[in-house]
């Protein structure tokens, strides 16, 4: 996913309000559900996510597949 299309969805999904959770998809095969708009943190095309636990999960725009979740409100979706 390119650097632009990474920060504006991920931003876009956690600003969301109210806020639903939505799942980040790497090119791996991991999966990672954002379930608290708090517990992500974007910039200059990589993230942190607070995994439970509170362990710290790092990745970057060139590892998504990407991102799903419902951004339009009318059910589930990818972005």
């Amino acid at each position: 996913m390119d650097r632009e299309t990474f920060t504006a969805t991920i931003g876009a999904f956690q600003a969301r309000r109210p806020f639903q959770p939505f799942t980040v998809a790497l090119l791996n095969g991991d999966r990672y559900e954002v379930d608290r708009p708090n517990v992500i943190a974007l910039g200059d095309g990589a993230a942190v996510l607070l995994a439970p636990g509170n362990v710290p999960i790092f990745f970057d725009h060139e590892g998504v597949n990407q991102v799903i979740g419902d951004l339009s409100g009318r059910g589930a979706g990818a972005s």
